[in-house]
């Protein structure tokens, strides 16, 4: 009750795990500003000259009033500017700004950028007594969020809801319904392993109508590519859009939606083709506790974010008891487990094999790149990032992948939360590699397929031809080119600013 909860002094004992969640605070926010810098510089900074507000010498920032340590993103003050050097003071600190610290912004001098007055985003690279080292920085446009869950026991050990809880408020890891992109596949493929299907099955990457809520749908790859014969293990590997349709339409949209639901999916899900590509709006915390089920060989624990509630002299209140539930069989989430390994080391997953960990995960990107997914996992923790704006009307921009914009910072996350942890295998989970085939099926191919044991595809399954990041180019397969008609779409009707 509420007067307990404000009055009775009780002591309440979280799952967060502090290191995690200052990983994790870090990573979202380095990650946003990497975004920001590879989107140019826009200028329009307060001055507190222009503005009236106060003078060089008396100005205090509130960000000067909490301690100012590397890697911090903070409000500086431009004291002094000409053709070299800005000088600019944060809290105690004094530092010299030049080129090179604003390098990314395609100009020479600061001149050009600064003035006297002005308040920039720096960030503290280095600090050496009273002197810092900076690097300009702006604040960041878009919003990100990411949840991490400790695989054996359900447990929330970091949980970042946005750049900034001094400026918002809301939520974004549980509140946020957005549109998850090619990571709803795990749900697709799931369902066909339960129907026997197996990852050197093979099926056609061609152009493909079919009708959906009594429409033709047509969708297309990212890379507006086509493949012709390969197995399911390269069409998740590389995230090809056209079979995962075909083998949705295959299993039955009941039996993929029948999938979500026991994964523990609550978000509206209408059976309708599209949703096999994300068309439909998923949560963060739910579709990352989905993922913990193939580390956890099958089954789902409940995400909890409370152990236990005590009185204030310690009489035990409350004791977190999270539900079990059993998903898939085993073999179906190792299976599983060893396709989506085959994700970070040959396809739209590659920069995640910076981890040097065995890990498995999936990419997401949505129509018009307004959303960014990566969601993976090793076999202690399953952790997912989403990138994008609040306006769901508002893009990302080209290219930013589920692989460039959200990854990252799932990477960094992953990286510090797993520092000086024991390197762990997938326990019973055999590399497709290294699996010995029986048979091959044809879900959807010509009678010209390979059908004989251990015959080769028509494509590799290894790194092909678009597997890695082009260029300008994001990796293939993300986004599904043509959204379901606005009757039937989840999302049609725009959201409220969070």
């Amino acid at each position: 009750g509420t007067e307990t909860v404000h009055e009775r002094g009780l002591r309440v004992y979280t799952t967060l795990n502090v290191g995690m969640q200052r990983a994790a605070n870090q990573a979202i926010r380095d990650g946003l500003h990497a975004y920001d810098r590879r989107h140019g510089w826009r200028g329009n900074i307060d001055n507190i000259l222009r503005d009236h507000r106060d003078t060089l010498d008396s100005y205090e920032d509130d960000d000067w009033r909490w301690p100012i340590n590397k890697g911090d993103y903070v409000t500086g003050l431009v004291t002094a500017v000409d053709d070299k050097a800005a000088t600019i003071k944060v809290g105690p600190f004094r530092a010299l700004l030049t080129q090179p610290d604003f390098a990314w912004t395609g100009h020479k001098s600061p001149k050009d950028l600064l003035k006297a007055g002005d308040l920039p985003q720096v960030s503290i690279k280095d600090i050496n007594g009273a002197v810092a080292h900076l690097q300009l920085e702006q604040n960041v446009g878009p919003q990100a969020a990411m949840l991490a869950i400790d695989n054996p026991t359900g447990e929330i050990k970091a949980m970042v809801g946005g750049y900034s809880f001094e400026e918002s408020k809301f939520n974004r890891a549980t509140q946020a319904q957005r549109q998850v992109g090619s990571s709803f596949k795990i749900y697709v493929y799931s369902a066909a392993m339960e129907q026997g299907f197996t990852p050197f099955d093979t099926i056609l990457d061609a152009p493909f109508t079919t009708m959906s809520g009594g429409q033709p749908y047509s969708p297309h790859n990212y890379d507006e590519k086509f493949e012709g014969v390969i197995t399911l293990r390269r069409a998740l590997e590389g995230s090809r859009n056209v079979p995962a349709v075909k083998l949705a339409e295959k299993i039955g949209m009941n039996s993929v939606i029948d999938m979500a639901r026991r994964f523990g999916i609550t978000s509206p899900l209408p059976p309708y083709l599209p949703i096999t590509l994300g068309a439909a709006d998923l949560n963060l915390l739910e579709h990352t506790s989905a993922f913990t089920v193939f580390p956890d060989d099958g089954i789902r624990i409940d995400p909890h974010m409370i152990r236990r509630v005590t009185s204030y002299d310690g009489a035990l209140l409350e004791q977190a008891h999270p539900a079990v539930h059993d998903v898939v069989e085993p073999d179906v989430a190792r299976t599983m487990t060893a396709m989506l390994q085959d994700v970070v080391q040959f396809g739209t997953g590659m920069p995640a094999r910076a981890l040097g960990r065995p890990a498995g995960g999936k990419t997401g990107t949505t129509n018009d790149f307004t959303d960014a997914w990566f969601i993976g996992f090793t076999p202690q923790l399953t952790a997912g990032v989403w990138v994008g704006f609040d306006d769901k009307a508002v893009s990302l921009g080209k290219p930013e992948t589920g692989a460039i914009a959200a990854l990252p910072i799932w990477l960094e996350f992953m990286q510090g939360a797993l520092d000086g942890k024991p390197v762990e295998a997938f326990q019973n989970v055999v590399p497709l590699e290294k699996v010995a085939l029986t048979k091959t099926v044809k879900v959807d191919t010509p009678d010209s397929a390979p059908t004989e044991a251990g015959e080769s595809p028509v494509m590799p399954d290894a790194a092909p031809e678009n597997n890695s990041p082009e260029p300008g180019k994001g990796p293939p397969g993300e986004a599904p080119a043509k959204a379901m008609p606005p009757a039937q779409n989840p999302s049609a009707t725009p959201s409220p600013r969070g």
